[in-house]
């Protein structure tokens, strides 16, 4: 049977030992220690200021990467100062704590972890008897909710999950740069058989004598097709394979689109459980990325001839164009007459006496004329 503790975090498996005339370890328990009593203010705590632990999860370290560095080189040790530290934050008539002499790096640790909890701490007595007193101040309200061995397993998450990211472009970088191993078939038409498609490429896998082909149906609705060397005492590099691949992909490419097996051919590299690791046209798509931001790079700039000294501009002949408009305005408008009527008397007097000329002239012009035609007639 199982007994626990009225908080039912300490846990005890026991014999039962129950019989007609006792019933055993039925009603035995066991008693809380400081352990659950921290667990029960942390729950009180969390009830005051509304958080529900299941949900929260705050990765503040309330303790210095000191007291988490002294904690990692004796973890056990340190716990026993830990537990007690909050033994004594939880007993409010306490106000001071003697630890007994020890190494000046234990005292060290001592010293370190009151200041994280909020306490002074003071160091006595002379070699060997110097030992290490902390004292409660108005600074310190609650301990760390967090243990140093929860923060110790955060802090190891955090490094873990950084050496990942870290790996992460090293083991794409790999990736990239394995060799291509077999051919890919992106969008297959419906009903294709293993067979059928040994058939197909019979003429281009009988090119490379050294080789051997598998072919399987993945899941995604894709066909790949994986060399190995046709024997297997054959050792044959991967760049060989890789090279002869190249060297069959316009037969295989031509096989394809003229019986229509497939939309898209491409090298690709497999692992052993024939996972795509690297595909040609992810390399096609990183190579294009530059050459696209190049090729959409603004125009060069181009600057205008320089004027020399003496010479105009055009905005001189614009100037000079618009200072003419506004002179003939000026003599258009000066032009207007006060009194049409006066202007027509005007306009006619003159009419008159431009008739009158024009008719003293004609008959002088008139004889002159005759006077020449009959000089030519003798």
């Amino acid at each position: 049977m199982l007994i626990t503790c009225e908080c039912q975090n300490i846990k005890q498996e026991i014999k039962c030992n129950a019989s007609k005339n006792s019933e055993g370890n039925s009603k035995k328990s066991l008693g809380c220690d400081e352990e659950c009593g921290r667990l029960a203010r942390n729950q009180r705590l969390a009830q005051a200021l509304n958080i529900d632990p299941d949900s929260h999860k705050d990765d503040h370290l309330p303790y210095s990467n000191e007291t988490l560095k002294m904690y990692r080189e004796s973890s056990k040790w340190a716990q026993i100062q830990e537990r007690e530290f909050r033994v004594f934050a939880a007993d409010e008539d306490e106000k001071r704590l003697r630890f007994k002499p020890m190494p000046s790096s234990q005292r060290a640790f001592l010293h370190s972890l009151a200041t994280d909890f909020g306490f002074d701490s003071e160091s006595m007595d002379p070699e060997p008897h110097r030992h290490v007193c902390i004292f409660k101040t108005p600074r310190f309200l609650l301990p760390p909710m967090k243990t140093l061995g929860e923060c110790v397993r955060i802090r190891n998450t955090e490094a873990e999950a950084a050496a990942v990211a870290v790996q992460e472009p090293v083991r794409r970088l790999v990736a990239n740069n394995e060799p291509y191993n077999g051919f890919l078939l992106s969008s297959p038409r419906f009903g294709l058989t293993l067979d059928e498609l040994h058939h197909e490429y019979s003429s281009s896998f009988t090119s490379t004598p050294g080789l051997a082909y598998d072919i399987a149906f993945l899941p995604q609705e894709e066909i790949v097709i994986k060399a190995r060397p046709a024997a297997t005492s054959t050792i044959i590099s991967s760049a060989s394979i890789e090279a002869s691949l190249k060297s069959i992909k316009s037969s295989i490419s031509t096989a394809t689109s003229s019986k229509k097996i497939a939309a898209i051919v491409q090298l690709c590299s497999l692992d052993a459980s024939l996972n795509i690791i690297r595909r040609e046209a992810d390399e096609a798509a990183s190579n294009d990325g530059w050459s696209r931001v190049a090729a959409k790079g603004a125009m060069p700039r181009t600057l205008r001839p320089y004027a020399g000294v003496g010479q105009k501009s055009q905005y001189t002949v614009l100037a000079l164009n618009s200072k003419k408009k506004k002179e003939e305005t000026k003599k258009v408008l000066a032009d207007v007459v006060d009194d049409w009527e006066d202007e027509m008397k005007r306009q006619e007097d003159l009419a008159t006496n431009g008739n009158e000329l024009m008719e003293e002239e004609f008959p002088a012009n008139a004889e002159n004329d005759d006077t020449a035609i009959e000089q030519q007639a003798e």
